[in-house]
């Protein structure tokens, strides 16, 4: 298909020609607009759009009368947008099987259809990757000095990074990492993430499944906008409706929320930041209560109306703002590592803000604070867990701790060996 000069290359490239070399199909997931089409049409050498309005959407239709049509074309083969046709994973999971071999179809899909006893799982045919929007590091806004893996094989260096500005850190948050808005101004970037939310709301959720129940859209806006003023923490189902009840005088039933989450899920807008546990026998009991996070702290920033200068006014949801900008990149670098991002709660009350697992077992416990002020303490909380992790079971330590910081010049490992990392410095 041709290389775009005006992409930016992402982290889930490398993945998706790894994955393209050993499964036959591979499907890139994730919320609307954050670069999936771009991103596969670098690695595809044909496409089929089923969503393309040319010819008065003739693709959706020639798919719906036979979905073995979007399969037509040199391999890899994307079909963009593949669940307004449910039929075609069937049918590329058949045409899979007949051909054989690898890397044959890349698909991309901004939802999940809801469709029971119909679609087979594609196990052993079409493997599935999650994208986000954009990380700070490619956005060309995180220098790289500082790599995680760095951290885990040892071979960290200390160095100075540059001053950062606490505007540019607002900006950073309201902004988002939406591909198509990083050249546009501040007005521009903080308009896009209000309209993300109302084309949602307006047009979006009537394209998921077919259960009218889920589509009182005021509901499904308190529940947004109470996920936004619950950020970075561990709201249980319980506080989400009790939030929704305080701030709008409208009860919002239990179950209610819960399928209204489960609806925002599947449409990628919300994504749960799940509990860890370790992976040896331990006498320690963690809780198991998720984080969620919706899909960019900018669409948070835009529920809760809030601007680079408010931010900077209200220090407190600064904070809360910046976790969520920190984890978002922390669990794009995760996938980069083949691994995963988790939270640490225990029933004693001691926290970790994130924590970073490899596949092989590893992982790294990560503190997020906005101010340099704040890194004396987040070390001491994470010099604790370490101290009680190791009398629990040694084998279950961390392989490193690690604060990571938004006004701080310089990456350096402390004399208590916990390593102070700036954002705009950090990649994989």
């Amino acid at each position: 298909m041709g290389k775009n000069a005006n992409y930016l290359p992402r982290l889930i490239d490398s993945q998706i020609q790894d994955r393209l070399s050993w499964k036959g199909a591979v499907c890139v997931e994730g919320p609307k607009w954050c670069g999936k089409t771009w991103a596969c049409q670098e690695q595809a050498k044909s496409a089929f759009l089923v969503s393309s309005p040319a010819r008065n959407f003739s693709n959706r239709m020639l798919a719906e009368m036979d979905p073995m049509l979007a399969l037509e074309g040199e391999s890899p083969h994307l079909i963009d947008e593949w669940q307004e046709v449910p039929s075609i994973w069937d049918a590329v999971r058949m045409e899979v099987d007949k051909r054989g071999g690898y890397g044959h179809f890349l698909l991309t899909g901004s939802s999940t259809p809801r469709v029971k006893g119909v679609l087979h799982s594609g196990t052993g045919r079409i493997t599935k990757l999650r994208m986000h929007s954009m990380s700070l590091y490619e956005t060309g806004d995180s220098t790289g000095s500082v790599s995680i893996q760095s951290m885990f094989d040892g071979s960290f260096s200390s160095h100075m990074t540059g001053e950062v500005d606490i505007r540019e850190i607002a900006r950073f948050i309201t902004r988002g990492g939406w591909p198509g808005i990083l050249k546009l101004n501040e007005k521009a970037a903080l308009q896009n993430a209000r309209d993300y939310i109302a084309s949602f709301l307006e047009e979006d959720i009537f394209h998921i499944g077919d259960e009218r129940s889920y589509r009182d859209i005021r509901k499904i806006r308190y529940l947004l906008e109470s996920l936004a003023r619950n950020e970075s923490t561990t709201a249980s189902v319980s506080k989400l409706s009790m939030d929704i009840a305080q701030a709008t005088e409208t009860e919002l039933k239990h179950n209610t929320v819960n399928e209204y989450l489960e609806l925002l899920q599947r449409c990628f807008l919300v994504e749960d930041q799940r509990a860890f546990s370790f992976s040896s026998r331990s006498a320690k009991r963690l809780k198991q209560a998720p984080k969620r996070h919706l899909a960019d702290p900018s669409l948070s920033c835009a529920l809760l109306s809030l601007t680079p200068d408010r931010l900077i006014g209200d220090l407190r949801t600064f904070g809360f703002m910046f976790e969520a900008l920190v984890e978002h990149d922390l669990n794009v670098y995760a996938q980069a590592l083949d691994g995963e991002l988790y939270h640490y709660q225990d029933y004693g009350n001691s926290e970790i803000d994130a924590v970073l697992k490899l596949y092989d077992g590893r992982w790294g416990a990560f503190e997020v604070k906005l101010g340099a002020s704040q890194i004396d303490n987040a070390a001491k909380n994470l010099l604790l867990i370490d101290r009680k992790i190791k009398e629990d079971n040694p084998e279950n330590a961390p392989s490193f701790l690690c604060v990571i910081c938004g006004l701080v010049n310089a990456a350096y490992r402390r004399d208590d060996g916990v390593y102070v990392v700036p954002v705009t410095a950090l990649k994989p």
